[in-house]
């Protein structure tokens, strides 16, 4: 039995979930899913600059595993991007840290890690 997934904070969620290339239609194209914790490992690494050891802590997990997800994160993009997918973000296992979300605006319902928290249980929507 594996062990449980250990909970990755997220300070971010997107507006726009939903990204495909300009003039093809949705119906012909290959869909990838990029969880909001890959998004969310790509923000801090990519776009505000930190070092790994930074970023996982900021998400509450290890360097390692911060590691796992930035690199399955970059080869979804790169895939979407070089192959001309449709790339979606949702799911992945995270809770929301308070000080920095828009979670409200997004319309988009995390799957949380504490249980009975948002009326959720671990690992199940509503």
């Amino acid at each position: 039995m594996p062990r449980p997934r250990h909970c990755r904070r997220v300070g971010y969620m997107p507006q726009v979930t939903f990204y495909k290339p300009q003039g093809i239609p949705l119906s012909v194209l290959k869909h990838i899913a990029l969880t909001v914790d890959e998004l969310e490992a790509v923000r801090l690494a990519d776009l505000e600059g930190l070092y790994q050891e930074q970023a996982a802590e900021k998400m509450n997990v290890s360097r390692q595993t911060f590691g796992r997800i930035i690199e399955a994160a970059h080869k979804k993009i790169a895939d979407a991007l070089v192959n001309g997918k449709a790339l979606s973000i949702e799911g992945g296992h995270i809770e929301l840290d308070n000080l920095n979300t828009n979670s409200g605006e997004s319309g988009f319902t995390p799957r949380c890690c504490r249980p009975g928290q948002n009326g959720h249980r671990r690992g199940q929507k509503e």
